[in-house]
């Protein structure tokens, strides 16, 4: 540690964001890096504890605990506090295969989990790992990665989102042969269409994927599994095949209305959105647009802010976003305990964003859709609800109580659902005859592979819907599985 009083000296400072009111005016990326000067005193806000929890990657109770892919923290902390910015490179690279999308969407568990969070603000853990990666493509520090030798192994990954590329870089770095094939007409996965370009342009997603290709990685864009090419095919190609298909199968609401015009899954406008705006900067009018009309997002998480920022950005007339859980507290709670992820309230930029605009947060807790009703010719033109009310049963268990009176119509000419992932889609697993299990292709974390002879799989497929920073951890984890499975002397340890 190189300033031992560091802590106590310094205070956090937030990484710069555009202005609300400014940056709604455009889709690029609204937080920005502070100077080496103030990063490096960040970094003298490193602790270097004994036990560095930040880096431990637990769950505890179901809530994460540290950096799931076991980030050097303390290390480069303290070589950023020092300027050894390289080298600062060298460390975050041993654990993170792409630390310019965890440095930049990753809701940073390592923070919670930070030992000066017990009493005061957390190092800034996230803004300096961002740093780092930016300053070495910035400096040419980040070249490619040539295998010296190939093995003659051939792996195919199916789904290049976070557990697909992170697989692909550790069997492609231990010589093997990789292929990885998107159905989508760019790779990237959620990364590059579930997650909107003010959070992540695609320009950093799209930087990586030819750094991937250029080490040697075929990616096979626009081929579905099934219909361009058969399970059977791959299987007689392949000495091994990885399902990271992800959690794409949505929650879907089944009431009175729901099928109205103007009623959609949340990803399906994400995904669009994002589609025509590199495609064509909206041109191609192939978007769901809101501008002018009343949008209510139903769902409370990162996908349904997502969706109000959009709305937003596209000049809706007003944005609503539904709970069914009462506001978060300010503060932990007595059964969210450190070193554990904070559930605490928090404004993120969708609702900075909105209340700079409209004048208040756009949430409403507690909150029950009873039905949609829409207009003659079948368009959406308002919601009804009725507010709730959370009891602890006499058997301990919370339940959720409608309260008389509450009733209340809201008009909206368009709803979007964002009440979470079912699991895969089921179709392509069927082709290879894998076992599902709640919605889940079967698989234990002690081999990850399925009940069919050399098919493996990862990230939310298999673990369900969860971080970016858990699907790269996945996706490192399969790949040893993998090599060991192909290779007489695994290379990956």
């Amino acid at each position: 540690m190189g300033k031992p009083t560091g802590f106590m000296d310094y205070k956090r400072e937030k990484g710069k964001e555009e202005a609300p009111l400014k940056r709604i005016k455009n889709w690029g990326e609204y937080a920005s890096k502070l100077t080496d000067e103030a990063l490096q005193t960040q970094g003298a806000r490193c602790m270097d504890c004994g036990t560095p929890f930040c880096h431990m990657g637990i769950e505890i109770r179901g809530a994460t605990a540290g950096c799931p892919i076991n980030n050097l923290i303390p290390e480069w902390n303290d070589l950023v506090y020092k300027g050894k910015w390289q080298e600062a490179l060298e460390r975050l690279s041993m654990t993170n295969n792409f630390p310019e999308f965890t440095g930049r969407v990753c809701p940073a568990p390592c923070e919670g989990s930070c030992t000066l969070a017990i009493s005061d603000p957390a190092v800034s853990i996230k803004n300096i790992e961002r740093t780092i990666i930016d300053k070495g493509f910035e400096n040419g520090w980040v070249v490619p990665r040539i295998p010296n030798e190939r093995t003659g192994k051939k792996i195919a990954i199916i789904g290049s989102g976070p557990a697909g590329l992170a697989s692909a870089d550790e069997l492609n770095q231990a010589g093997h042969s990789v292929t990885v094939y998107e159905r989508a007409d760019r790779a990237g996965g959620l990364l590059t269409y579930g997650i909107p370009n003010m959070k992540l342009e695609k320009e950093v997603v799209e930087r990586r994927i030819q750094l991937l290709e250029q080490e040697g990685i075929d990616f096979v864009l626009n081929t579905e599994i099934g219909k361009d090419i058969s399970a059977q095919q791959l299987k007689d190609q392949f000495d091994a095949i990885i399902l990271c298909i992800g959690a794409q199968k949505q929650r879907e609401l089944h009431m009175e209305g729901s099928t109205s015009n103007g009623v959609h899954l949340a990803m399906d406008y994400l995904t669009t959105t994002t589609k025509s705006l590199l495609d064509s900067n909206f041109a191609d009018g192939q978007y769901i647009d809101t501008k002018g009309k009343d949008v209510i997002v139903i769902g409370g998480g990162d996908t349904g802010a997502d969706c109000v920022a959009t709305a937003i950005r596209q000049k809706c007339k007003s944005v609503v976003q539904f709970g069914k859980h009462p506001q978060l507290p300010a503060s932990r709670t007595e059964d969210n305990l450190w070193p554990t992820d904070p559930t605490i309230y928090k404004l993120e930029y969708a609702y900075e964003e909105a209340e700079a605009k409209y004048g208040k947060d756009p949430r409403e807790y507690l909150i029950q859709t009873t039905k949609m009703v829409g207009d003659e010719k079948g368009n959406l033109k308002e919601l009804h609800t009725i507010q709730m009310e959370k009891i602890l049963g006499e058997d301990g268990y919370h339940f959720f109580r409608e309260v008389p009176g509450t009733e209340k119509i809201w008009p909206a000419q368009f709803v979007f659902v964002a009440i979470g992932f079912e699991g895969p889609e089921l179709s392509l697993p069927s082709q290879f005859g894998v076992n599902i299990v709640n919605k889940k292709i079967s698989a234990s974390t002690k081999d990850y592979a399925t009940n069919i002879e050399g098919i493996f799989t990862a990230g939310d497929a298999r673990k369900g819907q969860s971080l970016i920073v858990w699907a790269m951890k996945e996706g490192q984890e399969v790949a040893k599985k993998v090599d060991a499975y192909v290779s007489k002397k695994p290379v990956i340890s």
